[in-house]
């Protein structure tokens, strides 16, 4: 049998330490180390998100047990104390770069989308709420008696890879956020009715960005003209609006469910699609919300290492370097397998020495005898 480093071994080896280090040496504060480094703040954080490490406490223990084995990861033994140091103290920023160096690497191999034929790229956008509580994170200001953090995120449809992320106080509406984003032209934006805001319609449409979204009961509507063409089963209405006091035409698009017998009004600057391909797309929404699902069930985002705010960061973008590294796993290999089952496999195996990718491909079946004279007859 050829010999095997550990799986954890293999998998930081999708991190490029020469880009890390030069990385870490931008977003470094205070004292140089003596013998801890980044380098074993993020292997160590790494590895709590993919086995489901609860606290300082359990990630030092599981890790003390290991020591003849964290040589081949570049690390040393550490302590409680100077990983929590670490993670309140040093920038998250070098994370949130190594996140965006990750997400290039699995946009490259993501696959295609090709339930929609369109030219651009498609966005689904959306935040979630991560209940904090407002003693132990002051900063994490929600309610007067209630703290949470929102994660805003910008999911790419091509492989659901989280192209856009920001974590704020939970006050901050989603449309702050929203209005920063720098979205390519041609591309196209699906949002709920939170981010209802014309001045932004109007901009994403002088900006060639196109958007789908649900009308407000309360929206300004003016009626226009219907549209021309063959509908679709299930599109009930196809009519140019004009949305309060913009100049733009928009299109409202009246939709029936089949499913839940429930009608829709979706308004998009989209004039050129079907009308059926407008009511996929905010269909296809449902994917960030499995997302924030995925994450929360399965990656520490709800409970923190840290009470600040660089320290809850650190955390978050650590755990979505982890979702990379599944997504570039499975692109990679081009196995079946879900993200969970992946990433339950590699709980069990992270200080094994076995290969990654043969973790997740079926056994071989065994060869039946050649020789007749060892079969039974």
């Amino acid at each position: 049998m050829a010999h095997c480093s550990t799986v954890l071994s293999q998998i930081v080896r999708f991190l490029p330490r020469h880009v890390f280090n030069s990385l870490a040496e931008i977003h470094h504060e205070g004292q140089k180390f003596r013998s801890f480094t980044r380098w074993t703040q993020c292997v160590v954080m790494l590895a709590a998100q993919l086995s489901g490490r609860s606290s300082l406490r359990d990630i030092v223990d599981n890790f003390g047990v290991q020591g003849k084995k964290l040589y081949h990861l570049g690390i040393r033994a550490f302590s409680r104390a100077t990983l929590a140091r670490c993670n309140e103290k040093q920038p998250h920023a070098l994370y949130e770069q190594l996140f965006h160096r990750l997400l290039a690497r699995c946009q490259a191999l993501a696959p295609r989308n090709k339930a929609f034929n369109l030219d651009g790229k498609i966005y689904l956008l959306d935040a979630s709420l991560v209940e904090l509580s407002l003693s132990l994170f002051p900063w994490a200001k929600y309610r007067k008696n209630k703290g949470a953090a929102k994660l805003h995120v910008g999911l790419d449809v091509d492989g659901y890879l989280p192209a856009f992320v920001d974590l704020t106080a939970g006050k901050e509406h989603e449309i702050n956020y929203a209005r920063d984003l720098e979205l390519p032209k041609g591309s196209y934006v699906v949002f709920d009715r939170g981010y209802t805001d014309y001045a932004w319609y109007q901009e994403l449409t002088e900006d060639e960005v196109f958007f789908v979204t649900r009308l407000k009961s309360n929206a300004l509507v003016t009626p226009g003209k219907k549209r021309r063409g063959r509908k679709s089963p299930g599109v009930i209405e196809d009519r140019e609006i004009c949305l309060g006091n913009l100049p733009q035409t928009f299109r409202l698009v009246t939709y029936l469910d089949a499913e839940s017998s429930i009608t829709y009004q979706f308004v998009t600057n989209a004039l050129d699609i079907p009308a059926q391909t407008v009511a996929d797309l905010y269909k296809e929404r449902w994917q960030i919300e499995l997302f924030f699902k995925w994450i929360k069930q399965n990656l520490k985002v709800k409970s923190f290492l840290g009470t600040s705010m660089n320290a809850v960061k650190t955390q978050l973008w650590i755990a979505l370097c982890a979702y990379l590294v599944l997504s570039f796993l499975k692109f990679q290999s081009k196995i079946g397998a879900s993200l969970q089952r992946m990433l339950r496999i590699l709980q069990l195996n992270l200080f094994e020495r076995r290969d990654l990718m043969s973790l997740f491909k079926p056994p071989k079946p065994r060869n039946p005898l050649q020789d007749r004279q060892l079969r039974l007859i």
